[in-house]
């Protein structure tokens, strides 16, 4: 009697095992399917990428999604380009930004119209400058 009890405990256990592996099992064939059609969505979405930024820099995170979601339902890049991450910022450090940009832009206006005027040289009707 003891004997059968503790086979049918063994049975029960193992079985209880086996169960568990087969959940297991379809887990991981099911992220295997997902990942799959991730992968295949992927490369259509870079390829349209590629062929309209030609060479500009590659664009967000967040537009990349939005890219892979419209590769998948077909839709233009149109809203691709509108849909921009909000940035969580204060209104304090949203001005520090805004006043450092600022500043670069009229750096770089400086520097461009340095530039232009040392690469134009002396005029033909210039008189500060003696011939």
């Amino acid at each position: 009697m003891k004997k059968v009890k503790s086979l049918t405990k063994k049975i029960r256990r193992l079985e209880a095992r086996l169960k568990k592996g087969e959940q297991k099992l379809a887990k991981l064939k099911q992220k295997l399917g997902a990942a799959e059609t991730r992968a295949a969505a992927k490369p259509k979405s870079k390829s349209a990428a590629r062929g309209k930024k030609a060479g500009k820099a590659s664009a967000s995170s967040d537009k990349k999604k939005a890219g892979v979601k419209q590769a998948a339902t077909g839709k233009g890049s149109g809203a691709a380009k509108s849909a921009k991450r909000k940035l969580n910022l204060t209104p304090e450090r949203r001005a520090q930004l805004a006043a450092a940009m600022k500043a670069r832009w009229a750096a770089k206006r400086a520097a461009a119209g340095t530039n232009t005027q040392q690469s134009l040289g002396p005029q033909p009707g210039d008189t500060s400058q003696p011939q």
